[in-house]
């Protein structure tokens, strides 16, 4: 079967996100569906999909996922509210037009705090894509159940979720279930492209290194008078811990997480300093408007992180390592690695390369189909873990080591919450919350 040209990647995440939530950018991803098909044709089972999380990313990854399989059809959604589920099935059988794969029973739509669990016992493969605080329930479910799992990063909020993702990723490999996790970068011909001149040594040993996700900021979604504690911020959920874990969690993972794959190790300490100087309205929750954390790794390498949400400031999104032969910098869909006398040992530039976004799903499905195990989970996990240890270090003003923050018992994002239940963070008389405070803030 023909297969056609996957998307190229055109523009950032944020920008992406915001158009597949638009879905002026997911119509693009779909000029000709029936050609771009991945199935292997020697296994056409039909495979049923359920979606939980119907935000923006997550309608955008089902639409995704529709698009990387010929056989396969979304038959289940579950998000929290209802007015949530119903924009984004609407969206969804929009991007998808007549291809007849969004088979969404009413009975299938499902709303509340128990909806994950409904959505995905009527699937073979599953995408979660709700606030991560929610994350390490639904994927420890969907695992316990046999389910395959795209899932988006980060994968927890809190250490607790981090040991109960690593203990259900262990299950994953042992069923061979296949999981992959939105660290897009993994599945982007840039990033692969240099990965592998470092393995050959190409600049030698990383020794240091700069990564950055600086920018002006994402939405804020304003209190409603009807709305109960618990509602406003599951709605406004990027400024709460419980739900989020703060912005070097939930964006600047990415950039973690390349600096933990190019060393090819885990930091086992951070330090750092961070606060709120222009994100600071009650609409703001309780988390920082500026990170930046010191990373020192087993090998001796160590990484300067810095994330910023401030407008009218330098904007990047970008990582710069230094090896003991030269260096390699990343940014956006390009590549360059030099030796320390600035002559180029390795350039990608990637205007034409495919949409690491699809890539991620038409993988997943392929190795669905052809018995393959993607595993994910652990990686996804233990990112998550090193922006965890990063966020300790700012909040706390003291070095955190991995060691002794994996042995936290903080639990920020309780399980079994019901809209009964209070709210797990509260405001203060005010309408503000509390800010964490270096010195004073306890993290573990």
């Amino acid at each position: 079967m023909k297969k056609e040209k996957i998307p190229t990647s055109g523009g950032s995440r944020r920008s992406f996100v915001k158009n597949t939530a638009l879905f002026t950018g997911s119509a693009m991803l779909l000029p000709n569906l029936q050609m771009n098909a991945m199935v292997n044709v020697f296994n056409d089972k039909k495979l049923k999909l359920a979606l939980v999380g119907c935000g923006g990313r997550g309608t955008g990854a089902a639409v995704q996922a529709l698009t990387a399989d010929d056989n396969v059809e979304l038959v289940a959604m579950a998000d929290a509210f209802e007015d949530r589920l119903q924009s984004s099935l609407m969206n969804i059988s929009k991007a998808m037009g007549e291809t007849k794969k969004v088979k969404v029973k009413k009975k299938h739509q499902y709303v509340g705090f128990d909806a994950a669990e409904k959505a995905i016992d009527q699937a073979d493969v599953v995408i979660l894509a709700t606030p991560p605080g929610f994350r390490p329930q639904h994927f420890e479910y969907a695992i316990n159940n046999g389910k395959h799992v795209f899932m988006e990063k980060p994968v927890a909020t809190d250490v607790p979720g981090v040991r109960k993702v690593l203990a259900a990723a262990k299950i994953a490999k042992e069923n061979k279930l296949n999981v992959v996790v939105g660290l897009q970068r993994h599945y982007q011909d840039s990033y692969l492209a240099a990965i592998e001149h470092l393995k050959k040594d190409a600049i030698g040993k990383i020794v240091s290194g700069q990564v950055y996700w600086d920018s002006a900021g994402v939405w804020v979604r304003e209190r409603q008078p009807q709305q109960s504690e618990l509602e406003y911020q599951m709605r406004n959920w990027y400024y709460f811990n419980w739900l989020c874990g703060d912005h070097i969690l939930e964006q600047h993972i990415h950039n973690i997480d390349v600096a933990n794959w190019f060393i090819g190790e885990y930091p086992i300490s951070a330090q750092g300093m961070g606060g709120r100087q222009v994100r600071t309205g009650k609409d703001h929750g309780e988390i920082f408007d500026h990170h930046f954390v010191e990373y020192t790794y087993p090998s001796g390498a160590v990484i300067a992180s810095q994330c910023r949400h401030q407008p009218e400031t330098m904007s990047r999104v970008s990582e710069f390592f230094q090896g003991t032969k030269g260096t390699v910098s990343t940014e956006g869909d390009n590549a360059l690695l030099k030796d320390w006398g600035g002559n180029t040992i390795f350039e990608h530039r990637g205007k034409d390369d495919p949409n690491p976004y699809q890539v991620e799903h038409i993988k997943l499905f392929e190795s669905i189909r052809n018995g393959g195990v993607l595993a994910d989970a652990e990686n996804g996990a233990k990112s998550t873990m090193s922006a965890i240890i990063g966020r300790m270090a700012t909040y706390s003003g003291k070095v955190i080591n991995w060691d002794e923050a994996m042995q936290s018992n903080l639990d920020l994002a309780p399980d079994n919450l019901t809209w009964d239940s209070p709210a797990p963070v509260q405001p203060k008389s005010d309408g503000t919350y509390e800010i964490p405070t270096p010195g004073k803030t306890e993290v573990m």
